[in-house]
């Protein structure tokens, strides 16, 4: 099996597609968003983080996240966000999905066990990212315009002055 290599840049920024467990669609369930939001805030209280940009949908989040200057281990966040959100929602552990690499690696029937990561090189990629994160409801036909979508720092952009209220206006095909 090859072994993948991720992006080590200290104090970098990141974007992040995370993904539940068989696409699942259970992360905009008010427990699941409350309980996502404390595993969060607890992992920022011993491994602080910046969030640029986050949109939640049912079934993947995405998120552009900024490392303090002398830290690049994101994975270790993500890894605490999971098991303390699993944790907190007492992960219903299916057992017919329980296979014998997910109880190797303590897993629950929650998340799938890996995440997309993608370095931010520059303010242009930054921007096309954050874009991304807000146009991903519209895009996914979750909302016809991005401001109709309530789990999205799109609102705090706009509320900011750095977006228009009506982004992107309705989906196009």
């Amino acid at each position: 099996m090859s072994r993948y290599r991720r992006s080590i840049v200290p104090g970098g920024t990141f974007f992040f597609t995370v993904v539940t467990y068989r696409r699942l669609p259970w992360l905009t369930d008010p427990l699941a968003r409350g309980a996502l939001r404390e595993a969060i805030s607890r992992c920022r209280l011993t491994r602080p983080f910046e969030i640029d940009a986050w949109v939640l949908l049912p079934d993947h989040l995405h998120a552009i996240w900024t490392l303090p200057a002398d830290d690049a281990d994101y994975s270790t966040r993500w890894a605490q966000i999971k098991r303390t959100t699993s944790v907190l929602l007492n992960a219903n552990k299916r057992s017919e999905w329980l296979i014998s690499s997910k109880q190797k690696h303590r897993e629950s029937t929650l998340w799938q066990r890996r995440f997309f990561e993608h370095t931010i090189r520059d303010d242009a990629d930054f921007e096309r990212c954050v874009d991304y994160v807000h146009w991903n409801p519209v895009k996914h036909a979750h909302a016809e315009s991005v401001s109709q979508w309530p789990w999205s720092t799109f609102h705090r952009y706009a509320a900011r002055g750095e977006h228009s209220h009506d982004l992107g206006g309705v989906a196009q095909e």
